[in-house]
């Protein structure tokens, strides 16, 4: 069964343009983490919610998820870009039904 993991998020008011760039790089690059099967960045588009950037990654399995979110990498990019840059986040997980 796969999952589906995904995030909404924004940037602090005092992010640069550099900062955030240096983020979205470093996001991207979870996709190497074995695992990850597809991966999404994104920019919101509407005025229907307050968020204005998001993402998604496809999993095979919550086993497969599971492994991904203690790998070092994941936690590196943690520690390193979305605490520090990251003010307010939504995060959802969720499994196939149809």
């Amino acid at each position: 069964m796969s999952l589906r993991h995904a995030g909404i998020f924004n940037f602090k008011a005092t992010v640069s343009e550099s900062q955030k760039h240096e983020f979205f790089l470093a996001l991207k690059a979870l996709e190497e983490i074995n695992g990850v099967e597809k991966m999404e960045v994104s920019r919101q588009t509407s005025s229907k919610n307050k968020f204005k950037y998001g993402f998604s990654m496809e999993f095979a399995s919550p086993e497969i998820y599971q492994a991904y979110s203690i790998h070092p990498q994941h936690d590196a990019f943690v520690q390193e870009f979305f605490i520090p840059l990251v003010e307010d986040f939504m995060e959802i997980d969720t499994e196939q039904l149809m």
